[in-house]
């Protein structure tokens, strides 16, 4: 692009940004800022917090404070906040950066406008404000929130920064779910210390900002080369692979052991690592009883021996513990399995295939201990959201679905061979409001050096419907390692496309026009430039 027609562009988006900042408070319907059902102020910010024994560890964090609404919107029990509202509930959320640098904030999974979305060209500067102003209109589910700055998402979520979105809705209120106590989010990550209890993330100091303040600072310091900020060679091959920690926490605590009484509950489970896929099961190969995925819950519960779990997927289980004896408990483990990047090759040993915690290697996550009496509680309900099946039929590309291909070339990671450009998307990337779509991601072309890698890819804005799996033959033994645990059911955000797969999904785009982002979840792959835009329009 010529580069006076893209610094003009670049200050449009600014203007847009700041006219989201000051504009009308609700996008939708119109509403002012006194109408609020729920009203939130997060700031990020630096802080130092009790992680393992000994020094404490310097996170960033969001504090939340509930400025309107019912208490039970907000939980701060947590080092990630959780937000709790109601299908059809009017939010406004005002995000203060009190970071060292820009950030901006995307709510996963949910169904918003673009300038609500967290695109990254809407970062804001250190001290600057954002108001988010949408109403719910997502099925009850477990969604939640973190920062997408252009290249800097993947060290901002490493240092803490993540909350969680809780929507009920009338439909699940008519299913009697286990609630409160006995309705447990846990949110599962992987991170390094070092011996004075620090975080380490590959190229440097987390607190460390990139030259150049603010919200355009910010951009064209991550267009100038996502893979700079991971510091030299060390972190660009941190950035090809990913980054995977020795440590597991489950809602910031490691090596958790929660007593439970003996009765049913609702498990809600959040793949939050950076990069690391979880093949989650029981101890005792007990099987687990699913009820809910990305966009909340299935039709009816499904049996599963392990369940598959990329970054930022989610899934519900309905767990009844007194099936345990007192004093006793499962672990839930992530069993090992084939990621199919290969063995022995000079690539993964570069590549840091070797750390004792390796993706696919296996590890308990969290260790339950049930109480000593049987407490009556709810019986899993046989059936729970009626859910029609997906109509493909209808997609106006049904005879020939769009490609994506993701693809690695000069040490990059790509979609169709291209990286992340703030403002552009393609043909291929034009959609229509009101269709529908098939999209086929394809991870059958990224072998490189012997080598290929899971990604996980998340589509903005919208959740969609799986409607088809296939895996090459050379890839076929280590699929099967991991294609019974996958829960492809339900409405979805995020999926796992293995090496050597190829995964159609169908999508519908309603009520929104703008630029929205799809990418891989795996955060550092993204940051690097496995990340697109695609353009609504009327």
């Amino acid at each position: 692009m010529n580069p006076h027609r893209r610094n003009l562009l670049l200050r449009s988006a600014a203007a847009v940004a700041a006219t989201a900042v000051r504009g009308p408070a609700f996008a939708i319907g119109g509403a002012d800022a006194t109408s609020a059902d729920v009203h939130i102020e997060l700031s990020a910010e630096l802080d130092e917090v009790a992680i393992r024994p000994g020094a404490e560890t310097r996170v960033w964090r969001y504090r939340a404070k509930l400025l309107a609404g019912a208490p039970a919107a907000l939980d701060t029990s947590m080092l990630a906040p959780i937000i709790r509202v109601h299908r059809g509930q009017r939010v406004r959320i005002d995000l203060i950066n009190d970071l060292p640098e820009s950030t901006i904030i995307h709510w996963h999974g949910l169904h918003v406008p673009e300038d609500m979305d967290g695109h990254p060209r809407f970062a804001i500067a250190p001290g600057e404000r954002y108001r988010y102003a949408f109403t719910v209109r997502n099925r009850a589910g477990s969604y939640w929130f973190h920062p997408h700055p252009h290249g800097r998402t993947g060290r901002q979520v490493y240092a803490g920064l993540a909350g969680l979105f809780l929507v009920s809705d009338d439909d699940e209120a008519a299913l009697a779910l286990p609630s409160g106590a006995f309705d447990m989010p846990l949110v599962i990550q992987d991170r390094n210390f070092d011996q004075d209890n620090q975080l380490v993330y590959p190229g440097g100091a987390l607190a460390a900002a990139p030259q150049g303040g603010g919200m355009m600072g910010g951009r064209m310091g991550s267009m100038m080369g996502g893979m700079g900020g991971m510091g030299g060679m060390g972190g660009g091959m941190a950035s090809m692979k990913g980054v995977f920690g020795d440590t597991i926490l489950v809602n910031g605590v490691p090596n958790v052991l929660r007593p439970v009484e003996r009765r049913a509950y609702r498990l809600r489970l959040f793949n939050a690592c950076n990069s690391r896929t979880l093949k989650l099961a029981w101890s005792d190969n007990t099987a687990l009883q699913v009820i809910a995925s990305d966009g909340g819950l299935l039709d009816a519960p499904v049996r599963r021996d392990y369940v598959m779990l990329a970054p930022a997927e989610r899934v519900e289980l309905w767990v009844d513990f007194s099936r345990w004896p007192a004093g006793a408990g499962p672990v839930l483990e992530s069993h090992a399995f084939d990621t199919g990047m290969g063995t022995g090759s000079m690539m993964r040993s570069m590549m840091g295939g070797d750390n004792t915690l390796a993706n696919g290697a296996a590890f308990p996550v969290c260790q339950f201990k049930v109480g000593p009496a049987a407490v009556a509680g709810p019986a899993m309900p046989q059936r729970l959201t009626p859910m029609a099946p997906p109509q493909d039929r209808l997609a106006v590309n049904a005879a020939r679905p769009k490609v994506f291909e993701l693809t690695m070339g000069m040490m990059r990671w790509g979609i169709n061979g291209l990286g992340f450009d703030m403002l552009a998307a393609s043909e291929l990337e034009t959609v229509k409001l009101g269709t529908q779509e098939i999209w086929e991601f394809r991870n059958d072309s990224g072998a490189m050096m012997g080598m290929t890698m899971p990604h996980s890819m998340h589509i903005h804005g919208l959740q969609f419907r799986v409607i088809q799996r296939s895996v090459s033959g050379s890839h076929a033994r280590g699929y099967d390692t991991v294609k019974a645990g996958l829960v492809d059911g339900g409405w979805k955000d995020t999926v796992l496309v293995m090496p050597g797969e190829r995964v159609r999904v169908l999508l519908r785009f309603e009520d929104f026009t703008g630029l929205f982002l799809y990418h891989c979840h795996m955060l550092e792959h993204e940051d690097i430039g496995m990340m697109r835009n695609y353009r609504v329009v009327a």
